[in-house]
């Protein structure tokens, strides 16, 4: 590809920076959680809590997840969650105040859990975190087949500010060629049970991109999404990677599958722009008269992150880490029983540091890939350097490429309607020639 080429539209949906393929077991001794949180801002922190359990595997997903739970492995998965809570904490120290903003529960399916195990979970958050579940906003994603009344309940009552409910084709056909087989009836009933809670956002995750998807099923799905009037519609496109169920059955994604994905990507976004929905990402649209989402002060580029559970990423200024990542099922279960079997969480083991450079380009990249742009004297606040200095070819590439937006405000840098469309091509272009290194070196398991 010559450097005037535009790089292809889905080469990598980038969600965080650096990528958790570049982390790495952190050299002996691996350095102690007080000592990476020991200067930290915590006014402002997020939780996260990954529960790596689902009913069933989707053939698109590489997910840290498995299938299913045998011999009480959600009891032990909590109760070595509540060791790292402890561990965590006890980090944190009680030298500066610590508050929590945000806090969500994802997977897997965090309601695959029981009631009693959701209970369980929230308890962890709050009596060992310390975080406020009724006073921050809190998400939970579901399923269909897990959205059961008495859990749905529970997280109500317990401070869930939006449920998330991956739905992906209302259309049964395209369910089953996604290997996400599922009734539609079940999922209209699921939708009905989560507006029958009273929690406040509702968010339907649809795909895009499914074999023998036209444009005429795509809107088939959207307006029966659009019939729940969700606060929140995320549109992705389908990826078929290595070591997942479209991955062993599918060819190699060519310039065709592309442009389908492109086409259905621009008639989903007109189609929810013209209902009354707001771009926020390429991905996220949100209802524009839903109400607003309550105090929120979390920045994702510069606040950190506690996660909890061992598919979960935890970041400071520093350093991201985590636990070892795989995408096989038997590399998944090992590594989910030996966090089972842990009684030490007081050290990060796997990660990677982000230098001043690293954080540039994150915050670039987070700021960036949102509609509503990135201040530029933010960014020069922060790191004394103008995005323009620090990124001179990469920023005049993508306005070469007609990826920046001329009208945009003075001194906010914002993509055009097309460089959100190729928010997938265009993020890994700012990944640093380290990142990309260690990606390309990364052997998956």
């Amino acid at each position: 590809m010559s450097d005037s080429a535009a790089p292809r539209p889905y080469r990598s949906y980038v969600y965080a920076y650096p990528h958790k393929t570049a982390y790495r077991p952190l050299p002996d001794p691996a350095p102690s959680l007080a000592a990476l949180w020991r200067d930290e801002p915590k006014d402002a922190l997020s939780l996260y809590a990954h529960i790596p359990f689902c009913e069933v595997r989707c053939g698109f997903c590489n997910l840290f997840t498995r299938i299913g739970a045998p011999d009480e492995l959600t009891t032990r998965y909590l109760d070595a969650l509540d060791r790292q809570a402890a561990a965590v904490r006890e980090a944190l120290g009680d030298r500066d105040p610590v508050r929590f903003a945000t806090a969500a529960f994802g997977g897997g399916t965090p309601t695959f859990l029981t009631a009693g195990e959701l209970e369980r979970l929230c308890d962890i958050a709050e009596k060992r975190m310390g975080v406020d579940l009724r006073a921050v906003p809190l998400s939970v994603e579901t399923s269909p087949a897990t959205a059961t009344a008495d859990r749905l309940a529970l997280l109500a009552e317990r401070g869930a500010t939006r449920l998330s409910i991956g739905v992906q084709s209302f259309v049964e056909a395209e369910a089953r060629a996604a290997v996400r087989p599922q009734r539609r009836a079940d999922v209209e009933s699921a939708l009905g049970r989560i507006r029958d809670t009273g929690v406040p956002v509702l968010n339907i995750d649809l795909i895009y991109g499914i074999d023998g998807q036209t444009e005429e099923s795509w809107r088939s799905s959207l307006d029966a999404a659009l019939a729940w009037r969700p606060e929140e519609l995320y549109l992705y496109p389908l990826y078929v990677r290595p070591l997942t169920g479209l991955g062993r059955i599918s060819p190699a994604a060519d310039r065709e599958w592309d442009e389908q994905r492109l086409r259905l990507y621009r008639y989903g976004r007109d189609h929810l722009r013209a209902q009354g929905y707001a771009q926020v990402s390429m991905r996220m649209f949100r209802r524009t008269d839903a109400a607003p989402l309550g105090p929120d002060d979390y920045a994702c580029q510069t606040d950190g992150m506690i996660g909890l559970g061992c598919g979960a990423r935890s970041y400071t200024s520093a350093l991201h880490y985590s636990f070892d990542y795989a995408v096989d099922m038997r590399e998944i279960r090992t590594i989910i029983d030996a966090y089972t079997e842990t009684a030490d969480f007081s050290r990060a083991e796997v990660g990677r540091w982000v230098d001043a450079g690293e954080a540039r380009r994150r915050h670039l990249l987070q700021s960036l890939l949102q509609a509503e742009g990135m201040p530029v004297a933010g960014y020069e606040e922060r790191f004394g350097a103008s995005p323009f200095a620090d990124f001179p070819a990469e920023l005049a590439r993508f306005e070469a490429l007609g990826w920046l937006d001329e009208e945009a405000p003075a001194g906010l840098l914002r993509l055009s309607p097309e460089g959100l469309a190729h928010s997938d091509g265009l993020g890994p272009e700012l990944f640093s020639p380290s990142v990309r290194a260690a990606m390309a070196a990364y052997e998956p398991k």
